[in-house]
């Protein structure tokens, strides 16, 4: 009898593992979307269970010799690059104890719980109990993952979502950026001043409309509805499994553009999903998406670059007009490009124009920071989100709901996660414009709601390329260069000073 090779059994091994993930994916949407509230503790026995048995699958003691034993077997790149991210994975977590993996998600599911109820209430008081365990936890995570890492306790959390991402290099990229925009958003605001204010249509803008126009849009981008579906939850998000993606959106009957563009850009994180590479790589960890900031920049690429521009707005206009039975100057095309492209400073980070953005983003990376590095005592959050707005926005924030409890990164357990939203905006800018240099009928066609062209090259560009080389090699072999700020900053000056 043949003996099974140490890849072959690691390749099963991590299926298993894979097959796992992709059944707590679908629990979290239900989660977040049907779960009756009496659900929610017997839900989290369900979810800190399976994510016990996964981890015990990567965990186990024989892995170290099974990897050994790979690493010395002919392997095609694939393989070797599957290999490789099998040991960053065994790496996470055998880093973690399984009591702590179980008491992690327990608490991550009743944190998230707490937080549904006190973030319409604006009452940061209700969720600090729950929120300051999950914190602990949390600490202990990035503690014992930073000590087999090698890295600060941070870096470990970023790791998570973005390999091989290190906060030192995002405070280069921020600090330029924090001394460029400034002065940018001083300019756009005196050059939006000397056009006339584009008028937003009034409402009321029904939720049944805005969610057919949802996905009306979602068929011109190229979502495959055989495959995912479009529901209302507290925070957009995208979630399931590449044959069967969920997303999400919220809607809000006076202004119908926040759940439309939350669409967009989820649609956009959708298709990434669906562009990532087929069996037998789907259920391994090189055929997973690279890391958070790729896929934000998949988002952020059909909400911002393509379905922001003007070329997009002269296709959708007439639909939009047509659904909500507007009339007069504010459906013109012109009109709405202008309203999609106001630069205007605001509380919530998902409304947030390209401009203001990165602000949103930079506060929330150094209060995370500084609590996971415990320079701050998490009591302080509101007052030091305060603080950061009233000095990168200039703004007052009223209270809680749209300071510290906007978001449901942290009170589900996701610390690490913010700073690749503005790395990935700038990947995203220049994504798009190496597409527009690859094909120069790429606006155009999108101008025509053909976005076939677009997804012709993201499709063998960054979608297939999946785990298989880094974000810096992804950027490089598709666009020329690694991350670079000016290509974001160029985009800025065209759209807001041309």
């Amino acid at each position: 009898m043949a003996t099974t090779s140490a890849y072959t059994r690691l390749a099963a091994r991590f299926r298993k593992a894979g097959q796992i993930g992709d059944a707590l994916s679908v629990l979290h949407w239900d989660m977040a979307t049907m779960m009756p509230a009496g659900g929610a503790e017997a839900r989290a026995e369900q979810v800190a269970t399976l994510k016990a048995l996964a981890h015990e699958l990567i965990a186990a003691p024989e892995m170290p010799d099974l990897l050994a034993a790979a690493e010395g077997e002919t392997l095609g790149p694939w393989e070797r690059a599957n290999l490789a991210e099998m040991r960053r994975d065994w790496v996470h977590s055998a880093a973690l104890p399984a009591d702590l993996v179980e008491a992690l998600a327990r608490a991550e599911s009743a944190c998230e719980m707490v937080w549904r109820e006190a973030r319409p209430a604006a009452d940061f008081q209700m969720v600090l109990p729950s929120l300051s365990n999950l914190l602990g936890l949390v600490r202990q995570v990035a503690a014992a993952k930073a000590e087999a890492l090698g890295v600060s306790a941070y870096d470990a959390l970023l790791d998570q979502y973005e390999p091989q991402g290190r906060a030192a290099e995002i405070d280069g990229v921020f600090a330029d950026l924090e001394a460029f925009l400034p002065g940018f958003l001083a300019r756009a605001l005196e050059h939006q001043a000397g056009r006339p204010a584009p008028r937003l249509p009034d409402g009321p803008f029904p939720a049944a409309t805005q969610k057919a126009l949802g996905i009306e849009f979602m068929t011109t981008l190229g979502f495959d509805f055989a495959h995912g579906r479009l529901d209302t939850s507290h925070h957009p998000f995208c979630g399931g499994i590449p044959d069967d993606v969920r997303i999400t959106t919220r809607f809000d009957e006076a202004d119908f553009t926040s759940a439309l563009l939350g669409v967009l850009h989820e649609t956009g994180h959708a298709l990434y999903d669906f562009g990532l590479p087929a069996e037998p790589w789907r259920s391994q960890p090189v055929g997973k998406a690279r890391g958070m900031v790729i896929h934000e920049s998949q988002s952020l690429l059909i909400e911002m670059q393509a379905c922001r521009s003007a070329e997009f707005q002269r296709w959708a206009a007439p639909r939009l007009k047509a659904a909500f039975g507007g009339d007069g100057p504010e459906w013109e095309a012109e009109n709405l490009y202008r309203q999609g492209v106001r630069v205007k400073p605001g509380f919530i980070r998902v409304n947030a124009d390209e401009v203001t953005y990165p602000a949103h983003v930079i506060i929330r990376y150094r209060l995370e920071r500084a609590l996971i590095e415990g320079r701050m005592d998490l009591a302080d959050l509101p007052d030091a989100w305060a603080e950061g707005y009233r000095r990168l926005l200039g703004l007052g924030v009223p209270d809680h709901r749209q300071g510290c409890l906007q978001d449901i990164h942290w009170f589900g357990g996701a610390w690490g996660y913010f700073p690749t939203y503005t790395l990935g905006a700038m990947a995203a800018a220049q994504f798009f414009d190496a597409a527009r240099r690859a094909d120069p009928d790429l606006l155009p066609a999108i101008g025509e709601g053909d976005f076939a062209p677009l997804l012709a090259w993201l499709r063998p560009n960054v979608h297939a390329k999946a785990s298989s080389i880094s974000t810096r090699e992804i950027l490089v072999a598709a666009t020329g260069r690694p991350l670079d700020a000016e290509v974001f900053k160029a985009h800025l000056e065209r759209r807001y000073l041309g």
